[in-house]
């Protein structure tokens, strides 16, 4: 597959390629260019004039563009899921509802597209100016650079290009380095329904080429999925040209289960929050369990029975509950972090063993704070449980990590509800359900160390918009 620079379907300047490898058994899909820098340079230097040309893109024309790709994403669902999943490892049901998750991204923006509104501001409150009237509209920043993860590339990167041709602006896509085909693929529909040449390009390869364009002086915007530490890099280096930066980065987000929630809900909302759901690679998934200690034994021994049912094995088949991790890396990384646990005193109740890419599901107990296991993102199956007697005491272990992106309650007490909405220093609090959950119509986003901002339809457009006034001085007459 090649990558589209200035309206057309390329290769790399210097025929560099990457091969694009099936993380279930290694076999090589395709290749694709590895841009460089000279390649990104051409399509920031397009992007200008894509830029241009979306600014008298009207916006009913952005909706036409929009809803025409999110019908052929629909048309072409399962292939998509098919080939998503070769590429990224996860379960064929996943990946097929992750494409039709994008059909609808794709349609929520189109529909956004005709309500960018602006606001009208009476002037009268202030001393002088009781014939004075403000008006405010919103308009494209320009040029917005799409770095995409790979853990849910087609839903995340969605969220990205289709908000930023929404507000009117040029997209630069840098794929994730081990699965982009699918992007590509859906890329070409954006081509194909209209857009203007150079509004949308797409830049394969790796690290490098998301550097370039964050040192780029013709991006005005960096949208980011991705590590705590490629988010800091991205800070340092756009700081030097001043461009907006919206981050969503890692987590380590907390479940609090009390004493009055059901044992065998809970049990199935934590192996599908952990284990089942993106083979545990999900920001937002269920990595620390909080556990009221009379429901503590009983919880154990439900979450465990569930887990020793899982089957571990190739995605494309139905009856896979868990997928390989993204890479033989990944995999190794997530075996050290469970090694180490375990040297600080862990007690592997089941699973902790790797298979190539493959890592079991594995339940961890004796987990204590001030450890790498219970501090740190294990960005793999790995689900530790750890017992408490204070409900205070559970929201401050909850708070205990750099990380603030999602939590969850586990109880039928309206009042602890609230207390923890209240006290939790996290972008969501979910209640009676895994945290393993985004709903595009709502703000995404954490605190702290998970990034700052929040994605999701209509506050993407606010993002990825500025705001103009128009001050317009003793408009009306005297009284």
């Amino acid at each position: 597959m090649d990558m589209l620079i200035d309206g057309d379907w390329t290769g790399a300047s210097d025929g560099g390629e990457d091969a694009i490898l099936n993380p279930a058994n290694d076999d090589r899909i395709a290749s694709v260019p590895r841009a460089t820098e000279a390649d990104v340079a051409r399509a920031v230097a397009a992007a200008q004039r894509g830029k241009r040309a979306m600014a008298t893109l009207p916006a009913w024309r952005r909706y036409e563009i929009l809803e025409a790709v999110a019908r052929r994403i629909e048309a072409n669902q399962q292939e998509l899921g098919r080939l998503l999943c070769r590429e990224n490892g996860k379960r064929i049901g996943e990946t097929t509802s992750e494409v039709g998750v994008a059909a609808r991204i794709f349609r929520g923006y189109a529909e956004e597209a005709k309500r960018v509104f602006g606001r009208s501001l009476p002037l009268d409150s202030i001393p002088g100016r009781e014939r004075s009237l403000a008006v405010t509209m919103r308009q494209p920043l320009g040029v917005v650079a799409a770095i995409v993860p790979f853990n849910y590339p087609v839903e995340l990167w969605s969220h990205k290009v289709a908000g930023g041709v929404a507000a009117g602006n040029a997209v630069i896509t840098k794929t994730p380095e081990d699965c982009p085909l699918a992007v590509i693929a859906i890329s070409r529909y954006l081509e194909e329904a209209g857009l203007p040449r150079g509004a949308h390009q797409v830049l394969t390869g790796g690290r490098d080429v998301g550097e370039a364009l964050v040192r780029a002086e013709g991006v005005d915007m960096i949208a980011m999925t991705g590590s705590t530490a490629a988010g800091k890099r991205i800070l340092e280096v756009a700081a030097q040209t001043l461009k907006k930066v919206h981050l969503e980065l890692g987590g380590n987000d907390a479940t609090i289960v009390c004493g009055d929630a059901d044992i065998e809900e809970t049990a199935a909302a934590l192996v599908a929050g952990r284990f089942t759901s993106g083979n545990g690679q999900i920001c937002c998934a269920v990595k620390r369990v909080l556990v009221e200690r009379p429901l503590y034994a009983p919880l154990l021994e439900a979450v465990a029975a569930l887990t020793a049912q899982l089957k571990l094995g190739d995605p494309m088949d139905p009856a896979t509950d868990v997928g390989p991790l993204i890479n033989r890396r990944g995999a190794e990384r997530v075996e050290a972090q469970v090694r180490q646990a375990v040297t600080d005193g862990a007690i592997i109740v089941s699973g902790g063993k790797r298979h190539d890419n493959f890592f079991e599901p594995t339940i961890l107990t004796g987990v204590v704070p001030g450890t790498p296991a219970f501090a740190d993102e294990t960005f793999g199956p790995v689900l530790p449980l750890i017992p408490y007697d204070d409900f205070e005491q559970a929201l401050a272990l909850a708070n205990d990590s750099p990380f603030g992106l999602q939590a969850a309650i586990f109880t039928r007490d309206l009042s602890r509800v609230m207390r923890a909405y209240q006290a939790l220093d996290v972008g969501t609090v979910v209640v009676n359900h895994t945290t393993a959950i985004r709903v595009e119509t709502l703000p995404f986003g954490g605190n702290k160390a998970s990034g700052n901002g929040r994605e999701g339809i209509h506050d993407t457009l606010h993002e990825m918009s500025k705001e103009k006034t128009l001050l317009l001085h003793e408009v009306f007459g005297a009284a």
